[in-house]
């Protein structure tokens, strides 16, 4: 057998130890990795085990909360049949998420939102650089649920458009290079590639989101009564405003606690605060009746070249029927808002009455018997009294004569025989000077001074609606109530179920308050101041009234007047008791000249405006028998 050599021994040797060490050391390595796996493996699966052993502070940080409001539906107002005169309309907007909206679909959106495709990529790219504080990019408001665009994009959502997407996506490690980069022999410098995906997708970003905006159906006719809502949908003025505790109600409150582990899912709502929905208000206020006032009020006005005009329609327990001021703004219309046309006259103004208090001086003195107001008693008119002086056309006048010819000396003459105590205490009885607690807010009680404080003339001029006494206009009604009470006057109602005093206030007799009302109906004929307010077949009572306006505290001489109507139909009953007022108007019906306007009275303005409503009030209830007889003398007026 040949021996082997040394050298060649010791060689095969070295080279089998070399190859057992490096076998060594790969195993080592690959033992190492192996260990390095299971020790991660492990410390997870513990984490796992003994999750439910976090504090309260680690899941306090796991979790977040958030409330969401359930908005109150403002309360409706509602006139005396439940007509709406102000609710919420129900709209929709359109928001949008630009970062969402695929690009294929802008064509086909913008022709569902009705709007060019060039201004929709305007706005969303303007939201996309920024150039727009708001989360969403809101492209449509106050759509009605009726609207064309809505219908749109319910059409919008059931089409699908082939969409390709493609993404970055990053390439996973191995295990082993995993295992590699943990140990440090790799770097961890991530791979990616592009992936493109492609299907038929509906759009995305697009939302619709409720809204409501308050709605006044009956426009300007109501808007310095009802009033409005401000930005904050928040009673402003009128009604709105002074009935907010009722109309508004309460958001309610939704507490959410959002797991953020979970994707947005949440746990527990808890409910923080119900919901209360805002109360309906329910008015007196016939719709229809304060529509034909209205009407009358505006032709007048813009007629009559007035500063303004305001009128109230009462029914004989107090209830008001119409309350209406012009100019007034359509409450609909946010872009013409004006704070003077939501300015409720009839409630907010004090002004002098003038003539229109008259037969409440003739009625004390006949309660008194201090007259008869007979055919055969006569007063001396040729006497002057204070600064009243005869005007030259009369000698004696009756009471009828002079409440028909609204004859200021022939009143004064009355007035010197009663008591200024008894004056003051039956005009306060009336309500002047007295708040008539309808809308506080707004309302101005007037003025009566206390009778130690007049002075010899004011007594007298009391008596013809002038010196110590302001009124408003609704006060001024209120008081023409005695002739459809018998002598009485109700507290006035604007709330139909509100709880106000059965009691009525007695200021005079029956028998007194007949027969002045009997006098009254003389000053609505031919021979009357009040003639222009007289209807073909229906017997009207009334009075009317010229006062200066003071202006910067004096009296305008400039011929800067008020004129006045107040009046009832029918006589004997009452059912609807009106009082008008015009703001110096300027050009007023002339009988003899239509063409020729000039100076304005009661009865060539307030009287017509009176006139003009009722006519239309009265076509419409046929609950008031006509008199035939009501046809003498009857005259078209201009309008």
């Amino acid at each position: 057998m040949k021996q082997k050599k040394p050298f060649e021994i010791s060689t095969s040797i070295v080279s089998r130890r070399v190859q057992n060490y490096w076998y060594r050391q790969g195993f080592i390595k690959y033992f190492f990795v192996l260990f390095l796996i299971v020790f991660g493996y492990r410390i997870v699966t513990i984490n796992q085990l003994h999750a439910g052993d976090i504090s309260i502070q680690e899941k306090g940080n796991k979790q977040a909360v958030d409330k969401v409001r359930n908005k109150a539906r403002r309360g409706d107002i509602l006139d005396r049949n439940g007509n709406v005169l102000a609710s919420n309309l129900i709209l929709k907007k359109v928001n949008l998420d630009p970062t969402q909206v695929q690009p294929e679909f802008i064509p086909k959106l913008a022709e569902a939102l009705e709007m060019p495709e060039k201004e929709l990529r305007s706005a969303i790219t303007k939201k996309l650089n920024g150039k727009m504080g708001r989360k969403y990019l809101i492209i449509r408001k106050n759509l009605e649920l009726t609207s064309a665009v809505l219908k749109n994009l319910t059409n919008l959502t059931k089409i699908k458009l082939k969409i390709c997407t493609t993404k970055q996506k990053k390439v996973k490690l191995s295990l082993f290079d995993r295992a590699l980069v943990m140990i440090n022999i790799k770097k961890n410098e991530p791979i990616y590639i592009s992936s493109t995906d492609c299907k038929k997708r509906k759009i995305n970003g697009v939302a619709l989101e409720e809204d409501t905006r308050r709605y006044y159906p009956k426009f300007a006719s109501l808007a310095p009564l009802l009033g409005r809502i401000n930005h904050n949908k928040q009673g402003a003025e009128g009604i709105e405003r002074e009935f907010e505790y009722i109309l508004a109600g309460q958001d309610g409150i939704l507490q959410l606690n959002f797991d953020q582990e979970s994707q947005g899912s949440y746990f527990n709502p808890i409910m923080t605060s119900k919901v209360k929905h805002g109360e309906n208000i329910e008015l007196t206020i016939d719709s229809n009746i304060q529509y034909h006032a209205y009407a009358a009020i505006k032709k007048s006005v813009n007629y009559h070249d007035a500063d303004s005009g305001s009128a109230i329609i009462l029914a004989p327990n107090g209830e008001i029927l119409a309350m209406v001021n012009y100019p007034a703004d359509d409450p609909n219309d946010k872009s013409t808002y004006n704070a003077e046309n939501y300015r409720n006259r009839v409630l907010s103004d004090k002004v002098e009455p003038g003539s229109t208090m008259k037969p409440f001086t003739m009625l004390l003195a006949l309660d008194q018997g201090k007259i008869k107001a007979t055919e055969d008693e006569l007063i001396d008119v040729t006497k002057r009294i204070g600064h009243i002086k005869p005007d030259g056309k009369y000698k004696q006048m009756t009471i009828k004569k002079i409440l028909q010819k609204s004859h200021n000396l022939g009143t004064v003459n009355v007035s010197e025989r009663l008591n200024k105590e008894d004056m003051y205490n039956t005009w306060n009885k009336l309500g002047f000077g007295r708040s008539l607690g309808l809308i506080p807010s707004i309302e101005n009680s007037g003025s009566l001074r206390h009778f130690d404080s007049w002075g010899v003339a004011d007594k007298r001029t009391l008596s013809f609606g002038h010196g110590p006494m302001e009124t408003n206009l609704a006060q001024l009604a209120r008081a023409y109530l005695v002739f459809a009470n018998q002598g009485a006057v109700p507290p006035l109602k604007l709330l139909k179920n509100a709880i106000t005093p059965d009691e009525m206030t007695q200021v005079f007799s029956k028998e007194a308050t007949y027969r002045i009302a009997e006098l009254l109906d003389a000053v609505v004929t031919w021979k009357g101041s009040g003639y222009r307010a007289r209807i073909k077949g229906y017997d009207v009572a009334g009075k009317t009234g010229t006062a200066e306006m003071v202006v910067n505290g004096s009296y305008n001489k400039k011929g800067a007047k008020r004129t006045f109507f107040t009046g009832f139909v029918p006589v004997k009953k009452p059912k609807y008791i009106m009082a008008v007022r015009l703001d110096y108007p300027k050009k007023c019906y002339n009988y003899y000249n239509p063409n020729n306007r000039g100076k304005c009275e009661g009865s060539n303005s307030a009287a017509i405006t009176f006139r003009v409503a009722m006519e239309n009030i009265l076509s419409n209830d046929q609950s008031i028998k006509t008199n035939k007889k009501k046809i003498d003398h009857y005259l078209d007026l201009p309008f």
